[in-house]
């Protein structure tokens, strides 16, 4: 009997606690709220403490996985996104070059110009002077030109050399954007600024639209085979490349790619090459430094010989540019008669065109309602006249060309989803 009694008491403490646990959980069932609110203030806290957790870990963490892209954000009601433009010209492009910034100008956006070596001392000082004095520029802060003008050869290694210093500034300057697009002052925007940021806001930030293919054709034994200096990386007047021996053979290490000059790059994409903490971009912008042409091939090689990276691509560089078959060094200069094959490409940007041709001032009125002069007309656009002020900056109002621009994206996205036409 007394040994019963000592098994009894042995077995109450046990049962005491598991009733009080169950009491407290049927309790508490009847508050939800307070169930939430519990649970949101403990996630709050583990929210917190990552930081600290982290630094106590014992699993070593490799530098090469930063190579894999973070996590999507969520695609439905996401921010709105911002772009970072590079805008490059050379000699006599100045007012080509702040037509085009006007045309494409948004306060969300950044924006770096550049005027090449090769234009006028005078021409250079004119840009600053006009960037300086225009208001909405000193206001927003978000226009930036580089003062120290470096030396582009489009055949050589220079024009990649200063599209990757751009985007180091873009890095530095600010956090706050999610994709890169580099244009020169002969392009010319197709749909306005509230049309581009309404299509990009339900696309993963990963993204990369750039063309390629790895089909070189005649480019093998023209670009990928001769040796070829170029004397921008060491001069200060700008020459044509010439050409050494013997021809090297075709690389093993890694595949090559070719497409267009004209991209939009991921931020994502953008610190992979500038950071470079895998060694890829650093080798192949070493072996692109002797190759003819670079700027068609340098960032369609690095990003599809990144096997994470080469998921995010998406095989078109948004503009519509007229050539001949086969291609030679320059596309066609668009005119009036191109207007109808621009609008049906749904393209984004197009390229390329006279200084104040006719068809500007067609794309202007029809397409932009923009005025001669003026900022292109958004929802951030306050003032008399209209959009002399800064208003609401997160206010989108798209237009016809954003639902032309969306079927086009959405087209060509679904095709890279499923692998098609991406890296091969």
């Amino acid at each position: 009997m007394k040994e019963s009694f000592h098994m009894e008491k042995k077995w109450l403490f046990p049962l005491i606690v598991v009733s009080t646990i169950s009491i407290f959980f049927v309790a508490t069932s009847f508050n939800m709220g307070i169930v939430s609110s519990i649970h949101q203030n403990f996630n709050s806290i583990l929210f917190i403490l990552p930081s600290r957790i982290a630094t106590n870990q014992t699993v070593p963490e490799f530098v090469e996985t930063k190579i894999t892209p973070p996590p999507p954000p969520p695609l439905v009601g996401a921010a709105i996104p911002r772009f970072a433009y590079l805008i490059s010209g050379s000699k006599g492009d100045l007012e080509k070059l702040w037509r085009t910034l006007h045309a494409l100008y948004h306060p969300l956006n950044h924006y770096i110009v550049h005027l090449d070596l090769e234009s006028p001392l005078e021409e250079r000082l004119e840009l600053a002077s006009r960037i300086e004095k225009q208001l909405i520029f000193t206001e927003v802060g978000n226009v930036f030109m580089i003062q120290k003008a470096n030396m582009v050869t489009y055949r050589g290694p220079t024009m990649v050399a200063n599209t990757l210093h751009a985007c180091a500034i873009l890095l530095k300057r600010s956090k706050d954007w999610d994709w890169f697009i580099n244009l020169s002052a002969s392009d010319y925007p197709l749909v306005t600024q509230d049309d581009l940021l309404y299509t990009f806001s339900d696309l993963d930030r990963r993204t990369n639209f750039i063309e390629h293919t790895s089909y070189l054709g005649w480019k093998l034994d023209k670009r990928a085979m001769p040796l070829i200096i170029d004397p921008g990386l060491y001069m200060s007047n700008k020459s044509d490349v010439f050409w050494v021996g013997p021809k090297r053979t075709l690389p093993t290490a890694f595949k090559l790619f070719t497409g267009s000059a004209w991209m939009v790059l991921s931020r994502a994409f953008v610190e992979y090459v500038i950071c470079g903490w895998d060694n890829l971009p650093r080798t192949l912008l070493m072996y692109y430094s002797n190759f003819i042409s670079s700027p068609e091939d340098y960032f369609q090689t690095v990003v599809c010989n990144s096997p994470e990276l080469a998921k995010t691509v998406v095989n078109s560089d948004l503009h519509y540019i007229s050539w001949d078959n086969p291609p030679k060094q320059h596309p066609h200069v668009l005119g009036i008669n191109d207007t109808e094959k621009m609008i049906a490409s749904s393209a984004a940007f197009a390229r390329k065109f006279k200084q104040d041709d006719p068809v500007l001032d067609v794309i202007d009125k029809n397409l932009l309602h923009k005025q001669k002069g003026l900022f292109t007309p958004g929802g951030w656009c306050s003032g008399k006249p209209r959009c002399s002020k800064v208003g609401n900056i997160y206010k989108i109002k798209p237009g016809p060309g954003s639902q032309r621009l969306r079927l086009l994206v959405a087209r060509l996205t679904l095709k890279s989803r499923f692998g098609q036409n991406q890296c091969k």
